[in-house]
């Protein structure tokens, strides 16, 4: 799957049965779980808050459990009416993979065939990633500097991850779509006034995303209700807010035996906008 680039010389890698390597010797060893670390030095300062083993462990059981199934349908029928067999979907901020690789194995049952890669910042996440898809091409890398060949894919999805329109539109070919996934105003409204005296609704994120044209907008809205401590604490701990709580204020969510809570996402469609160039 040669789509990946040298983040030193940005010459296309080849791969080897261990390794990338590209024209000018530079070579990159695969990790056993599959992926490839290439994220440089001075770009590991972007790191916010790497999602840990814990965290990875915690999302994964929560999305596995079918508590956003309805934001899983959303991006299926998002991205469905604009993909063509053999088309390269690249995950940027990929994490575990969950809502790539359903989208990835839906599509091939209904015979079309992708070929996924996926990059995020977190080790932990794509060693989850790697066990879930082992065909995926994943790479550890910054979503400000991708290692992706220019317009070498044809669909991008972002949920609930860091995005560079800059970047998500040079990789993407003449004509391709970017799928996106954020949080509405609600979204998880009642988890938070568990926690904080003063509650704050989301913002929205501006519509607006240079080189792009936004084709269409989708929101959905429902209710999940948590009956164990063990739900309520994975979706905590898959949200910012546990890592930015004192221990005094998490016990106040994680000592509840019960939670309901609404959910809103909202997804947009965007078409990359070909005038210009990068």
């Amino acid at each position: 799957m040669p789509h990946f680039i040298c983040p030193i010389c940005q010459s296309e890698l080849s791969p080897e049965p261990n390794r990338y390597s590209c024209p000018n010797g530079h070579s990159y060893d695969r990790a056993k779980s599959g992926y490839v670390n290439l994220l440089m030095s001075q770009h590991k300062k972007e790191k916010r808050h790497g999602d840990d083993r814990a965290m990875v462990q915690a999302r994964t059981r929560f999305l596995e459990a079918g508590h956003y199934q309805g934001l899983s349908e959303a991006l299926l029928q998002a991205v469905r009416p604009w993909v063509r067999p053999g088309w390269v979907l690249l995950d940027i901020g990929c994490g575990e993979g969950f809502f790539s690789d359903g989208i990835y194995r839906a599509l091939g049952e209904e015979g079309l065939t992708l070929s996924l890669l996926g990059v995020d910042i977190s080790r932990e996440a794509l060693k989850a990633f790697s066990r879930r898809n082992r065909e995926a091409g994943l790479a550890v890398a910054s979503a400000f500097h991708l290692p992706v060949k220019s317009e070498s894919c044809q669909a991008a999805l972002s949920v609930f991850a860091p995005l560079d329109p800059g970047e998500a539109r040079r990789v993407l070919a003449p004509g391709g779509v970017l799928i996106k996934a954020y949080p509405l105003e609600k979204h998880l409204l009642s988890l938070k006034k568990q926690i904080y005296q003063q509650v704050y609704e989301n913002k929205r994120p501006d519509p607006a995303l240079s080189g792009f044209v936004r084709e269409e907008s989708r929101e959905v809205r429902g209710n999940i209700h948590l009956d164990t401590q063990e739900e309520i604490r994975d979706l905590f701990m898959m949200t910012p807010y546990f890592y930015k709580t004192s221990r005094e204020d998490q016990e106040k969510l994680l000592n509840i035996p019960r939670l309901s809570t609404e959910t809103e996402f909202g997804v947009d469609v965007y078409r990359r906008d070909n005038s210009g160039s990068f």
